[in-house]
């Protein structure tokens, strides 16, 4: 099982979470009514606290006590979680191909227009 942080996201916690970054904090019922506003198909009250609940065990959502109900803010940036997911990924490519994966970037990289590559190659020194 993989434990590095941050999570793989399941689509359902990737829909709640899209809604916490849009909002920087949120109730249980907001996300709930963000979520049925935009599907046919509605999601019960139930359903989404397990997954924010879920989504704090996994420490991609603070909860904070407000009153009467609990408030959920987002730990990381969704920049800084595609980042990392995205490192995750190609040390996982790279612990399992060696440098096949690494001569497969290397071609992909060499294929790119000079405006895109320059902007990866400024993407990858900001690391």
């Amino acid at each position: 099982m993989d434990d590095a942080f941050p999570p793989l996201l399941h689509e359902l916690e990737a829909e709640i979470m899209e809604e916490a970054w849009a909002r920087d904090e949120s109730s249980v019922r907001d996300v709930l009514d963000a979520l049925n506003g935009r599907t046919e198909v509605a999601r019960a009250y139930t359903t989404v606290l397990t997954v924010m609940q879920r989504l704090h065990t996994k420490q991609m959502l603070r909860r904070e006590r407000r009153g009467r109900k609990h408030v959920y803010l987002p730990t990381i940036t969704r920049e800084e979680y595609i980042e990392a997911r995205a490192d995750s990924q190609v040390d996982a490519l790279v612990t399992e191909y060696g440098d096949v994966v690494l001569a497969a970037f290397t071609k992909r990289m060499s294929a790119l227009d000079p405006k895109r590559r320059e902007k990866v190659r400024k993407l990858a020194r900001r690391g």
